[in-house]
């Protein structure tokens, strides 16, 4: 038998055991450290649309998505149950040893949500699996698709729906070079515009905007953070800066934007609080999972979207097994109220409110139960609510 073969042998009764004792480590070859993880998870969902429940093919309908929040008719309420394992994650990582003392790490972690369906609920429920994060490290540098270093993931509160503050958080991954020393750190990561540029208007009468995802950029986005790590938590400030662009038909438009986030935790003894406050011009994709678009284009200029947006969440320990967490969460948009004539009725506001209740009887399994209050309103003042009910399974390994 070759060593190659020996090594692959090795490495598949390694990853066996491994997955029975739960551990991360899954085997060593060379000089070579390879580990896996990841959890699977089960989430069941009753969820009441004060204006009728989006298609079953919605996203929003796996996940809560701000801009799918329903609005118009109050008397249209609906309720519907889903039920689904599409979070359900696995992470292959490596970290090799250099000649010159120095480790290269990879990291590939894949899941299967917001990706195409791929099969039906009927049968098979199949669905593709997404790349979440594929990227390469070294002293210091980072290359390849992972978040954003506008975020701070560390900020995200334990929550059962996929985000949590959904609305309120800068929430992006996208592919970038990154380079980290000491408490900076500054990204060039992949651009991209979303833009206004009409309307649609549905049976109810709702002007809703028309999106154009452009990707003509000259420029990179540019990042730079700053992490202050202490006893009693962690405070983080970012900034951003990018080029809006629209070159389609003849038009060529562009505007600079920039916004800055501030987010951290603070810890209460075992009890702890975490909060995001992000500020900008032409945000966009950054925030609310592009609940707002970054600008709207009139005629040959783009006028950026102003926003604010964040959230708080405070987690208290009952007991050792026992543990909630209390969110809320914001995202007000500053439309330009001239170009509704081109924007339609644009999103103004959308906010949601969570509480649960997370039981672990070991570490590594939770059973929980979360409820979520969801608004979304329009420019115009018309609006629409959603109420939900989740129970989860989760075993991470």
């Amino acid at each position: 038998m070759t060593t190659k073969a020996i090594a692959l042998k090795t490495l598949t009764a390694t990853a066996v055991l491994c997955a029975l004792t739960a551990t991360a480590q899954a085997a060593t070859i060379g000089g070579t450290d390879v580990t896996y993880g990841g959890y699977v998870k089960l989430d069941a969902m009753w969820s009441d649309y004060s204006a009728g429940a989006p298609a079953g093919t919605s996203v929003g309908r796996d996940f809560y998505v701000p801009s799918t929040t329903p609005v118009g008719n109050d008397d249209n309420s609906d309720a519907v149950f889903d039920m689904h394992a599409r979070e359900s994650r696995f992470n292959f990582g490596t970290a090799t040893l250099l000649d010159n003392g120095k480790t290269v790490k990879t990291h590939i972690e894949l899941d299967f949500l917001a990706s195409a369906p791929g099969g039906n609920e009927r049968v098979s429920n199949s669905y593709s699996p997404r790349i979440r994060h594929a990227f390469i490290s070294y002293d210091g540098w980072l290359f390849g698709q992972t978040w954003s270093n506008f975020q701070n993931v560390g900020a995200l509160p334990e929550a059962l729906d996929f985000i949590g503050p959904a609305e309120g958080t800068v929430f992006v991954r996208q592919s970038q070079i990154k380079y980290t020393t000491g408490a900076w750190s500054f990204s060039l990561e992949n651009p991209e515009s979303t833009i206004t540029t009409d309307f649609t208007t549905n049976p109810q009468g709702i002007k809703s905007p028309s999106m154009a995802v452009t990707d003509d950029a000259s420029l990179p986005d540019f990042t730079a953070r700053y992490t202050h790590k202490a006893d009693w938590g962690n405070f983080v400030v970012a900034a951003l800066a990018r080029q809006l662009t629209y070159k389609v038909g003849g038009v060529d438009a562009d505007e600079t934007s920039f916004g800055i986030s501030a987010s951290g935790m603070v810890k209460f003894g075992e009890d702890n609080l975490k909060f995001m406050l992000t500020q900008g011009k032409g945000l966009g994709r950054y925030v609310g999972v592009n609940v707002a678009h970054g600008a709207v284009l009139n005629g040959n200029d783009l006028d950026a979207i102003d926003s604010t947006s964040g959230f708080i969440a405070y987690q208290h320990k009952w007991n050792s097994k026992w543990r909630s967490t209390f969110l809320y969460s914001f995202f007000s948009a500053d439309n330009n109220t001239d170009l509704l004539s081109i924007s339609g009725d644009p999103t103004e506001s959308s906010q949601s409110y969570s509480a649960n209740i997370l039981y672990s009887p070991v570490k590594r399994l939770t059973f929980g139960a979360e409820f979520k209050h969801a608004e979304r309103e329009l420019e115009s003042g018309v609006d629409g609510d959603m109420e939900r009910l989740q129970f989860s399974v989760k075993y991470a390994f």
